[in-house]
């Protein structure tokens, strides 16, 4: 007599391999029978028995509200066995576990790589939402990047820290860049390459001789660091402003020749204005270049440049120059609030490059020099969502009295208190990140029980083993020669080393920084006292937290001369990585485990309903204790129509905060041309897909989102824990 009808289930399970696929429960039944028919009859399971097991399983599935891994699918079905009292069978299956396991290890890249190739590997796919996975470029980098993961976990990295990465107690960033020496992110010299001229691919670049020339030999320096380093990369503006001048006088001369030439008079008024009137064009079209360039560019790895534009105009002298930096940074808001044309030639928010505007005295208040320049500023941040802001005042106070750009991002530099630069002053570009090893905090919690002396005990023990796996990056650097990189080590960009020599000496003294990134806050909090790190009890905790994390950063350094900094991770993958990873090890616990993805760093809970005021002035004390790195943000509605309300943001930011931006929503859909805020809904298979509000299209490759994921604007889409994260998003303005 056969068995009951089995339950049929339409939902996607994700293969070891990455890829996901439909759930086929006759593979199930066939894994246990195959299992059964290894035992003696007596010992055997009967039909209804195996049937009732795969069905059992098929409903848990079809409940999950995540496509659920076949580890974790095989780990039901030795439970469901051992429910059935099938002792024998399920040693029989536990076996073959255990084979195929051993089978897998012998290489662990194969099905990776036919995966990506065969643009199967969702966990790859969705890894980087500024990351086109179809493209070939892309695919060749992700690739080489298996290969590379494959070599660091069994060869580069110690056991106990692919081991600890692996069950998501840390996380050891970019092992896909590991094995060939590179480095994270860094603040490009421009200056330094612009003014004493580069090499680029063998190739002498001499001092331009006008700002447009000084722009497109910007975007060129851009796009080979890009490809000589895997993070993220920021340029200031202020570099490019004495080409404005150079430019300035060459017109000047020309107009004067023309005007001779055809017999016009020389009116030192009118040559003036054609002078400014041309100058005013060619800013324009450098500008333009700048932007254009950096959208379409595509570096070896197969995505534009990370870079980050910096336009602060203190960071020049007073007078002709700075306002010359005023008209360049005019002009680049302009050109970013107009946007990029798509494919359909709809006008867009491109996702590069990321700008951040400076705040200070000059252009803070109504009535300051530089204020309408704020006003456009805030007009475009309405728009595209940047630029994001830094405060001047405040860093001074966070940064021994310095004001300087992120490195990308978010990751910032330690303050220089030495006087790295060739005359004993304060240097910042030219500075990089060795790396970044991020401790999950919330697994620290969990691993706890509640137990406030167990949980410290762990945390430090956690500590050292990140300070392990951090010295596992420096030394990995140790021994690089300059050859490997010649526009970074040789021509500029971060030294101007000798052939042959080795990058060793940048690696100690506060010249390069390496990063201890933390994750999960919130959750960390919850699980210890039972409150948000909001309320007062968890304020308390959540910052003496923050401060052994800083303790130890200097204890290392103290230690070692190398410059280790707490940093506030941009998780996107990891967010959902390290959330499965904790349903896993400690099951669903409420407020903690019970989303598909744990909180960046510091931040206030998506779902916690707080003003943006409050936010921002609540989240500056984790800030100053994440000087390795960190960024605080609002969620807005459409600010287009209230302009004075974003300024209002923008001088709170000044006086109480240093680093934040404002996540506005900038969407298209190309089927029926609505441009608004695309939704995230629940499809019949409990997956969370994109949706267009006014005709329904679901189709990803016929719409244009663009959502803040982590510090910079993702294009791409993303994984289903960072999309429930982002559905999940309440406002604060």
């Amino acid at each position: 007599m056969a068995p009951a009808t089995p339950v049929v289930v339409k939902t996607n399970i994700i293969k070891r391999n990455g890829e996901e696929v439909l759930f086929d429960q006759q593979k199930i039944i066939n894994a246990i029978a195959k299992a059964n028919r290894e035992v003696d009859p007596i010992h055997q399971m009967n039909p209804y028995q195996i049937q009732a097991i795969a069905d059992n399983i098929a409903v848990k599935i079809a409940a999950s509200p995540h496509a659920m891994n076949v580890e974790d699918i095989q780990e039901m079905v030795e439970t469901g066995i051992m429910e059935m009292r099938g002792f024998e069978v399920a040693q029989k299956y536990v076996r073959y576990r255990y084979k195929r396991n051993l089978a897998r290890k012998s290489n662990t890249t194969d099905d990776g790589i036919l995966a990506l190739i065969d643009q199967a590997n969702e966990e790859v796919k969705q890894e980087n939402s500024n990351k086109n996975p179809v493209i070939n470029s892309t695919q060749r980098d992700y690739m080489a990047g298996e290969v590379s993961k494959d070599l660091t976990r069994r060869v580069l990295l110690p056991e106990e820290i692919v081991s600890a990465h692996e069950q998501g107690i840390i996380h050891f960033h970019d092992a896909d860049y590991f094995a060939q020496r590179e480095h994270n992110c860094d603040l490009v010299n421009l200056e330094d390459m612009l003014q004493n001229g580069t090499v680029i691919s063998e190739t002498m670049i001499e001092k331009p001789h006008s700002f447009l020339t000084a722009c497109n030999v910007t975007t060129q320096i851009v796009a080979q660091v890009a490809s000589n380093q895997y993070g993220g990369q920021s340029i200031t503006l202020s570099h490019l402003a004495p080409f404005v001048d150079v430019s300035r006088k060459k017109i000047h001369k020309a107009v004067i020749e023309e005007r001779k030439l055809c017999g016009e008079p020389l009116d030192e008024e009118i040559i003036a204005k054609i002078t400014e009137m041309r100058l005013k064009e060619e800013i324009k079209s450098g500008i333009q270049t700048i932007q254009y360039q950096l959208v379409t560019l595509m570096t070896c790895n197969g995505q534009a440049p990370f870079v980050t534009v910096f336009m602060y105009l203190d960071e020049v002298p007073e007078g002709q120059t700075r306002d010359d930096l005023a008209m360049i940074i005019e002009e680049m808001l302009i050109q970013r609030m107009q946007g990029t044309k798509n494919e359909k030639g709809v006008w867009i928010t491109p996702a590069f490059p990321k700008l951040i505007y400076a705040l200070d005295e000059d252009n803070i208040t109504e009535g300051s020099k530089y204020w309408e320049l704020t006003k456009l500023a805030a007009e475009c941040t309405a728009k595209r969502m940047v630029p994001d802001y830094i405060s001047a005042k405040m860093m001074r106070e966070y940064k021994n009295g310095d004001v300087y750009p992120c490195m990308g991002c978010r990751s910032f530099l330690t303050p220089d208190t030495e006087g790295l630069g060739e005359n004993g002053e304060h240097k910042y570009y030219g500075r990089f990140n060795q790396g970044v090893v991020t401790i999950n905090l919330v697994d620290v919690a969990c691993s706890s029980y509640g137990d406030m002396d167990k949980f410290w005990e762990i945390l430090d023990e956690r500590l050292e083993l990140c300070h392990r796996a951090l010295r596992c990056r420096h030394e990995r650097l140790l021994g690089t020669v300059s050859d490997v990189a010649p526009i970074l080590w040789q021509h500029g960009a971060l030294a101007r080393l000798k052939k042959g020599e080795t990058i060793d000496r940048l690696l100690f003294n506060n010249h390069s920084t390496i990063s201890l990134g933390y994750a999960g806050l919130y959750e960390m909090c919850v699980r210890m006292t039972g409150k948000s790190h909001t309320s007062e009890e968890g304020r308390e905790f959540s910052l003496a937290v923050m401060q052994r994390l800083n303790d130890k950063c200097a204890q290392w350094r103290e230690a070692e001369n190398i410059s280790y900094s707490v940093y506030g991770t941009p998780m996107e993958s990891t967010t959902y990585k390290f959330a499965k990873k904790l349903q896993k090890r400690f099951g669903i616990i409420k407020g903690v485990t019970d989303k598909n993805y744990i909180t960046n760093s510091y931040h206030v809970h998506v779902t916690e309903k707080i003003d943006a005021f409050k936010k921002l002035k609540f989240e500056a004390d984790f800030q100053k204790l994440s000087p390795g790195g960190a960024i605080s943000y609002i969620e807005v509605p459409n600010m287009q129509n209230n302009i004075p309300a974003v300024l209002s943001v923008m001088q709170f930011i000044y006086n109480n905060i240093m680093y934040a931006e404002l996540n506005t929503k900038s969407d298209y859909c190309m089927e029926c041309g609505y441009d608004g805020e695309i939704e995230v809904v629940e499809n019949e298979n409990h997956k969370l897909i994109w949706r267009c509000p006014n005709c329904g299209n679901t189709n990803e490759s016929k719409m244009a989102v663009a959502r803040r994921t982590c510090g910079y604007i993702g294009t791409q889409f993303w994984n289903q824990g960072r999309t429930q994260e982002i559905k999940e998003r309440v406002l604060h303005l």
